[in-house]
């Protein structure tokens, strides 16, 4: 059987207006499909196909197979909005509290989920206390299905700017959505779930930074979460950072979109002194969190065998990655670490500068390589409005990204020492090429940061240095 298989339609036959709106579809049947619903969780005798408890575990093929044609006619406003009348949402809220059946549980999900992308609809969903509760406790419900129907249904409601507060608000007073979001992300495998979730997360924390914040300070004491059975059980004691964490890894290969959410929430955290330091207070120091990014920045993304239009692709990732290591690095810089040789955290930054200040250059000469591509096509992009509006879009997002990694490689260059810069040029990173790039992104305005690693690099490489002094005549006049 499909899993949602088509729609009914009204025979010519049915009586004049049967007909649901302006559509096919016959109200008698959707009224006999949602009575035998409400039968399936109330029925008037029992059931040999229940369980012990006296409450259906499956469904049967027949109704199944009904009401998935209801979860398809939903995307119908005509539907959702005949679904509202009959006051659907009401009989989908006896099914959360008796239904012990998972599979019709997710589609009543699914239904609602539908249903909330009209306006008038999700604003009549969203301001049922009742049924705003139940749903948030769907969260801990331990069916895969069921969570990303959850999870869908929210992120569609709090992409809606006239109810978005309602459910911010509900989530703020509600301490369990935090338990289980984490339990989500720092154990399924289900990566579909996990970006679905990790958007909401997003979502949310773009939202209301003051939520962002309450998140980032719990997972200080035992919460209650999802279990097998009706008693709940206890969590760990969840810290946002390492489930972030843990969820990126999930989706990184098999998911370039998850990933991206993933970082952006990192990002997100960066933008509040707490969060920075919730991330490199850890008890590691922050070196899973700076491992991950610097393994995506130096293995996987932006490669030397890649094209550079990679990098249009790639940028907002790229500037989401770059945009903490960033926070990470002057965080690390402000409180001295470079002088504490026995922290985790300032070993850690050290042995992993050259490979990244490497990849930052790289990222520099990719986008030089599409800039040189977007002017010789500018001329046929003048020629088109939509065309050049697209272009200005692309130049902006790649301008946030040059301005992040030419920050962070400022930084870094600032901190180089000889011996890091000897081996940069063993390794290739360094080399005059690659410090031009450097120097012609970085100057003027990271001036001092190039002057400091100049007067280094001529301790390690006095030719080279001598020859970047003649293609930058401005920094031989300061020397």
């Amino acid at each position: 059987m499909d899993r949602n298989p088509s729609p009914p339609c009204s025979d010519a036959e049915e009586e004049e207006g049967d007909a649901v709106g302006n559509t096919v579809y016959s109200k008698h049947w959707l009224f006999s499909v949602l009575t035998r619903l409400i039968e399936v969780i109330a029925p008037a005798e029992p059931d040999p196909a229940a369980s012990p408890e006296g409450a259906r575990t499956e469904l049967d093929e027949e109704m199944e197979n009904d009401i998935c044609k209801v979860w398809d006619m939903s995307m119908d406003e005509d539907v959702a909005l005949f679904l509202q009348e009959f006051n659907a949402p009401d009989i989908f809220m006896g099914v959360f509290a008796k239904s012990k059946c998972p599979r019709l549980t997710e589609i009543c999900v699914g239904i609602l989920g539908n249903m909330a992308c009209f306006q008038d609809i999700c604003m009549s969903i969203s301001k049922d206390e009742n049924l705003g509760q139940v749903l948030l406790q769907r969260l801990c419900d331990s069916d895969s299905p069921t969570l990303l129907e959850t999870s869908r249904l929210l992120l569609t409601c709090l992409s809606q700017p006239e109810v978005a507060n309602v459910w911010v608000e509900r989530i703020r007073e509600n301490p369990s959505v935090y338990d289980c979001v984490c339990f989500i992300m720092s154990s399924s495998t289900n990566v579909e779930l996990l970006v679905k979730v990790g958007e909401v997360v997003d979502k949310l924390f773009d939202l209301d930074e003051e939520l962002m914040l309450t998140w980032i300070k719990s997972g200080t004491c035992r919460s209650v979460g999802p279990s097998g059975d009706d008693s709940p059980e206890e969590l760990p004691d969840f810290k946002i950072v390492p489930c972030i964490l843990e969820a990126a890894k999930q989706v990184r290969s098999d998911n370039p979109e998850g990933l991206d959410v993933y970082m952006h929430i990192l990002q997100l955290l960066t933008t509040v002194d707490e969060g920075i330091q919730a991330i490199v207070q850890a008890p590691d120091g922050g070196k899973d969190t700076w491992s991950l990014l610097y393994d995506l920045v130096c293995q996987e993304l932006c490669q030397p065998d890649d094209p550079p239009i990679i990098v249009q692709e790639q940028k907002t990732v790229l500037a989401s990655i770059l945009s903490v290591l960033s926070a990470m690095f002057a965080s690390q810089t402000e409180q001295e670490y470079t002088r504490m040789r026995k922290s985790k955290l300032c070993y850690f930054f050290v042995f992993l500068d050259m490979p990244l200040i490497g990849s930052l250059i790289r990222i520099l000469q990719f986008m030089e390589g599409c800039g040189k591509r977007a002017g010789d096509n500018s001329k046929e992009s003048e020629q088109e409005e939509t065309g050049r509006t697209d272009v200005n879009e692309e130049d902006f997002h790649l301008k946030i990204l040059k301005d992040i990694c030419c920050e962070l490689l400022s930084n870094m260059l600032q901190e180089l020492t000889k011996e890091n810069t000897l081996e940069g040029l063993h390794q290739g990173h360094l080399n005059e090429q690659t410090c031009s790039c450097a120097f012609q992104n970085l100057l003027p305005l990271y001036f001092a940061s190039v002057e400091s690693f100049l007067e280094v690099l001529r301790e390690a490489d006095q030719t080279l240095a001598d020859n970047l002094e003649k293609r930058f005549p401005s920094l031989k006049v300061h020397t």
